[in-house]
């Protein structure tokens, strides 16, 4: 397999021949779905409804650490609770090997996604988070890592400045992220070190889908150990009254089913920024996968840099304000 590009493998009659291995039998349909990180098919199943084959990308997690984003699904849904999990065999096994991939089976949903400008959604969607948070509380992850200033700041600020800044610009960004840096480590230490718990790690309305009057979540994919508050930022958009009053219904929601901490909301602004110099650092890593410069052919640009910039000066200020606050 190749170590540069290892999805080129993933024609039809591979993916076909996977699901086959698996005692399914295909129809010759298959169409590919929205998904960079891993590859993520919709294939028609003989007689049954289609499934939704998912093929990780080699290398990025363990074999430990998928199995834990399938174990905590597994715990949700145990509880009743609306998320998408894997199928599992008559053996119990969700993880697949098929001619070096690791791939998943997952049932077709459908859906819409969620509109976040209605209060009633989210009262609900807090709510659900509740529910999630108080089964991802009861245990940590083994072997999955945690969100923190390291891997998401640090790493990410080493890896653009050493490889993808333009040198017309790097005294400016350097400058910048260090000031960044420094700022949210205060901001963390000043928070008490927050209890970490398992959460879902990627909420946003791409991956929750809205049916039966209400939310499901799909794709666990980045799961990891953060604060609470880590699933409830996304969420939240427009001006600070806007953000007061969506943040008011969902902790409302959420605290009927587990006690949200307050004080986390001063981290709010600290994981944003952490996300934005994550997600930089991820094309970054990723530009030699060719679906990237396809996709992303505004990335690695002059121009992408010098916005880049801009919105990390515009987050060193916000890290300047005082965070939202419950009444």
């Amino acid at each position: 397999m190749s170590d540069q590009h290892p999805f080129e493998h993933l024609t039809p009659s591979f993916i076909q021949d996977a699901i086959e291995s698996r005692d399914y039998l295909c129809d010759g349909r298959v169409f590919g779905l929205n998904s960079y990180e891993n590859r993520v098919y919709q294939v028609g199943i003989e007689e049954q409804t289609p499934l939704i084959a998912k093929f990780y990308r080699p290398a990025r997690w363990s074999r430990e650490q998928i199995l834990e984003e399938h174990s905590f699904c597994f715990e949700l849904q145990d509880q009743e609770l609306p998320v998408v999990a894997p199928l599992r065999d008559s053996n119990g096994e969700s993880l697949f090997d098929y001619e070096g991939f690791q791939f998943a089976l997952f049932p077709r949903k459908g859906g819409h996604a969620p509109e976040l400008d209605n209060l009633d959604n989210l009262y609900q969607l807090g709510r659900l988070l509740g529910r999630i948070h108080g089964v991802g509380a009861q245990h940590p992850f083994q072997h999955r890592p945690a969100i923190d200033i390291q891997s998401y700041g640090r790493d990410s600020f080493e890896l653009i400045s050493q490889h993808f800044i333009p040198q017309e610009l790097k005294p400016a960004y350097d400058s910048l992220a260090q000031d960044l840096l420094e700022r949210m480590e205060l901001i963390w230490q000043q928070s008490q070190t927050p209890e970490l718990i398992r959460v879902h790690g990627d909420c946003h309305i791409g991956n929750m889908l809205w049916r039966d009057d209400a939310p499901h979540f799909v794709d666990f994919d980045d799961a990891r150990m953060a604060p609470a508050v880590q699933d409830i930022w996304m969420l939240l958009s427009g001006d600070r009254p806007s953000q007061l009053s969506q943040l008011s219904e969902i902790v409302d929601g959420y605290n009927e089913f587990y006690d949200f901490n307050p004080a986390q909301l001063q981290l709010a602004e600290t994981l944003r920024t952490l996300r934005m110099m994550n997600y930089a650092a991820w094309l970054a890593r990723r530009w030699e996968d060719p679906a990237f410069p396809h996709n992303f052919p505004w990335f690695n640009t002059v121009r992408y840099w010098s916005e880049h910039i801009l919105e990390l000066r515009e987050q060193l200020a916000a890290l300047q304000e005082p965070p939202l606050q419950l009444f």
